[in-house]
C-alpha cells in the first residue's frame, strides 16, 4: 500500500517534490505549512525557524542528527500551535515534545510529513507542489 493512496490522481508536481525531498518537509513546504497553522490563542503563527529549533534542542542536549529536511521546523511550530499554553508551557517542554515525536517507537520514516499530507487531504487543502520545491 502506498501512503499516498488517498489521492485518486496524484497532483502535478508531487512526484518531483518527492524525488527531491522524499517524505520530508522542504524549507518552502515547512514555511507554507506553518502559515496555515492557527495557534490555540488565535491570531497568526510567528514561525520558529530551523536555526532557532536546532539551538533550542542543542541547548537541552537533545540529539536531532537523524532529523531530515525541515521536519523539525514543522514539528516545533505544530506543537506550539496545538499545545502551547496547555500541555506545553515552556521551551523545555516544547523540546521534549519534539523529541517524543522524533523518537516515537511506533513511528516511521517521514511520519510528520505523511500525516500532514493526510490532514491537508482530509480538509481539502490543495498544495501547489511546484511552489514547494
Amino acid at each position: 500500500m502506498d501512503r499516498l493512496d488517498f489521492y485518486a490522481i496524484r497532483p502535478a508536481g508531487l512526484d518531483a517534490y518527492l524525488s527531491y525531498y522524499g517524505y520530508h518537509f522542504s524549507p518552502a513546504m515547512a514555511r507554507w505549512a506553518v502559515e496555515q497553522m492557527r495557534p490555540r490563542n488565535g491570531g497568526r503563527m510567528k514561525m520558529m525557524d530551523k536555526e532557532a529549533v536546532e539551538k533550542m534542542l542543542t541547548d537541552r542536549e537533545i540529539d536531532f542528527r537523524d532529523a531530515k529536511g525541515h521536519d523539525l521546523v514543522y514539528l516545533a511550530n505544530m506543537i506550539v500551535a496545538d499545545r502551547w499554553g496547555s500541555s506545553v508551557r515552556d521551551e523545555d517542554q516544547l523540546a521534549l515534545a519534539i523529541k517524543d515525536e522524533m523518537d516515537d517507537p511506533d513511528g516511521y520514516e517521514g511520519m510528520a510529513f505523511s500525516r500532514y499530507l493526510a490532514d491537508c487531504n482530509a480538509k481539502g487543502v490543495p498544495i501547489v507542489w511546484e511552489d514547494m520545491i
